[in-house]
């Protein structure tokens, strides 16, 4: 498991895409390019919304990139108490669907992902991906 700090600016998103893609290279992960896409979209998402939504409450962010032998999970936990929910699609909007463009990366990678509260009343997004989608009969 991997974990590290960061402020809630928006410095920090392309930072943190990048700390990611550079720890699954440096650990030799064996995940697939499209599959690398999806986990980098997923962290720019989940610390943009830390940054955008919870920065006033939260001035540090955290991001944690967990492997296993076939799969790989990625949380960004924040210090503020609001729990989003996936928004259903707005075509007229610019903004708010990225929780549900998570849900949509991971269902369709054969994932799962959730919204849980920490202990100090914060709350922690996560995503856990396949190396391999299951196979569906």
């Amino acid at each position: 498991m991997w974990r590290f700090t960061a402020p809630a600016a928006d410095a920090s998103v392309p930072q943190a895409r990048h700390a990611v893609r550079d720890l699954l290279y440096r650990q030799g992960v064996p995940i697939p390019g499209d599959l690398l896409q999806g986990v980098l979209l997923i962290v720019s998402e989940l610390v943009t919304n830390a940054v955008r939504h919870a920065a006033l409450l939260s001035p540090m962010l955290a991001v944690e990139v967990a492997v296993g032998a076939e799969w790989v999970r990625l949380s960004v936990e924040d210090n503020h108490p609001y729990r989003p929910t996936a928004l259903e699609a707005d075509h007229g909007r610019t903004g708010g669907r990225g929780l549900l463009l998570v849900r949509e990366i991971t269902r369709e990678a054969g994932g799962v992902c959730d919204v849980e509260h920490t202990a100090s009343g914060g709350k922690v997004i996560w995503a856990a991906l396949p190396f391999v989608p299951a196979r569906i009969p």
